[in-house]
């Protein structure tokens, strides 16, 4: 872990040396505040210092800012590709999981501000937490530098997880993936129902829901119970990208 500024107050959390992390961005902040922000878990204000700003209007707008990034790049990358197959690249591309694999490459569980029970409860190395810092980082650097600063720095990023995309990235296995996303914050698995079988005996088509914890996260239709599945699946992980 970087070394600790000194001096920081009783119960808001421990300030990291902020230079060597934008070395690290490859982006110097104009307002060095910003990126303090983006770096401050929610948990600060609530253990501590309750008028601490922290990161969660930044992980908003950071959100909307990535898809529209990401978006854009695929729209324009295939321009021969239907809705469907981008919606699922795209998904592919931005989920809990993919956007805490690109926080650990730049090494933001170092830096992440935390509470001390945050701390002592390995808040550093959760999904959910590395996911948030990093869309509330792409916001700060869209407030700092504009959109054009944040466009550069995401596809720097996602550069590194999927190349040149000269070809459009798919969901290969999103019951896989939405069960590793639900299982990073409860024990809870995801539970499958096939709720409706229609069409000819020569031509069933199967429709399948998925509920976590009792609650329906998505519904999904196709030729088999499998492949229903999956199609809930996808749903599903739409659904929590918002």
């Amino acid at each position: 872990m970087k070394p600790p500024v000194e001096g920081s107050e009783p119960g808001v959390g421990v300030a990291p040396d902020l230079h060597a992390f934008q070395a690290r961005l490859q982006y110097s902040f104009d307002n060095i505040a910003l990126l303090r922000q983006a770096l401050t878990h929610p948990s600060v204000a609530h253990e501590g210092d309750r008028t601490s700003q922290h990161n969660q209007r930044l992980e908003f707008l950071g959100d909307a800012v990535l898809g529209l990034v990401l978006t854009r790049e695929l729209y324009v990358k295939f321009p021969d590709v239907s809705e469907g197959p981008l919606t699922k690249a795209r998904a592919r591309m931005i989920n809990r999981h993919t956007l805490a694999d690109q926080a650990r490459r730049i090494e933001l569980n170092d830096y992440l501000i935390l509470s001390r029970g945050e701390e002592a409860n390995c808040g550093r190395g959760r999904i959910s937490a590395l996911a948030d810092g990093f869309e509330a980082l792409v916001g700060a650097v869209f407030l700092d530098g504009g959109f054009g600063a944040a466009q550069t720095f995401v596809l720097r990023c996602f550069h590194e997880a999927f190349g040149e995309l000269t070809s459009i990235p798919t969901l290969e296995n999103p019951k896989g993936e939405l069960q590793e996303i639900l299982q990073a914050n409860s024990p809870l698995a995801p539970e499958y129902e096939v709720v409706c079988v229609s069409g000819p005996e020569h031509d069933r088509v199967f429709e399948c829901v998925v509920r976590h914890g009792g609650r329906e996260l998505g519904r999904g239709s196709d030729k088999s119970k499998k492949a229903a599945e999956s199609q809930a699946a996808l749903a599903a992980l739409q659904k929590l990208r918002g």
